[in-house]
């Protein structure tokens, strides 16, 4: 995989990927406003699955997790416009804004394609990345219009943006039944049940009598049987939307967990 990344400050980049395919599973700790030059990216998340293609706007909020596959598409890279919004410059906005935010009731990313107002403020960043410097106060204003690009086309984006609390602690089960498929550290696991890594594995323990990682590989696997068997999808999309990081790693760990390989399953499955 060849990653190419030009910054013009810490929170703008052009972010560029020219081989095949790349996967993450993310949790972004700013919101991240993003423009589609070329490629395409699929989303996954607990109760959705979006795909953005050149020319698509989308912001996805902070502290969401999320399955990242990002592909070239028509011959073209991968490359997009990355904008983070951080909670330090979102305070110094809102803090003469008399806004209160309203808790959030679903976690969600929010799709501005084609916004003429969006794409005129994101694409006019593109000849930046080619200067040697800018100074700070311009990509500052970009930041700043484009907060208030958003606050106009979505009167509720301010209970996203001016939100700045961080996860409470919630019920462990519920959350871990709903996310296991996001290949994060455990860490990450914590911070977002509002746990330490301590807490979080002895709660684990307590809840589901086993250890974090034997119970989030069998809950992955059998996540992938069920897509195998009921959504007839191919394993290569299945390893990386369960929760695996390669393929092969993936076949072998359902073989030895199911006693037959994944290809065998769907023959089986196609045949009846």
């Amino acid at each position: 995989m060849e990653y190419k990344a030009k910054y013009i400050t810490e929170d703008i980049k052009l972010s560029c990927y020219e081989d095949k395919f790349f996967k993450s599973d993310i949790m972004f700790d700013h919101h991240m406003l993003i423009w589609f030059i070329s490629g395409e990216t699929k989303i996954v998340q607990p109760n959705a699955t979006y795909v953005f293609r050149k020319g698509d706007i989308f912001l996805i909020p902070r502290n969401q997790l999320a399955t990242i596959i990002n592909y070239p598409k028509d011959g073209q890279p991968h490359k997009t416009v990355v904008m983070h919004l951080s909670i330090s410059r979102l305070r110094d906005f809102y803090a003469n804004l008399n806004v209160i935010p309203k808790p959030l009731e679903s976690h969600k990313i929010y799709c501005f394609n084609n916004h003429p107002l969006l794409e005129s403020c994101l694409a006019s960043l593109v000849p930046y990345f080619d200067m040697q410097e800018l100074p700070a106060e311009i990509a500052s204003l970009k930041i700043t219009e484009a907060i208030s690009i958003l606050r106009t086309i979505d009167q509720g984006i301010d209970h996203v943006l001016a939100n700045f609390e961080e996860p409470g602690k919630i019920d462990l089960v519920s959350y871990m039944e709903k996310n296991f498929m996001f290949n994060l550290p455990l860490e990450k696991f914590g911070y977002l049940t509002g746990r330490s890594l301590t807490t979080f594995k002895r709660d684990f323990s307590k809840a589901f009598h086993t250890t974090p990682q034997r119970w989030l590989t069998q809950k992955r696997l059998e996540l992938a049987h069920y897509q195998f068997v009921e959504k007839k999808k191919r394993p290569i999309d299945v390893c990386y939307e369960v929760g695996f990081e390669n393929l092969s790693h993936f076949s072998y760990a359902f073989k030895k967990h199911f006693g037959y390989a994944p290809t065998e399953l769907m023959s089986q499955s196609y045949n009846r």
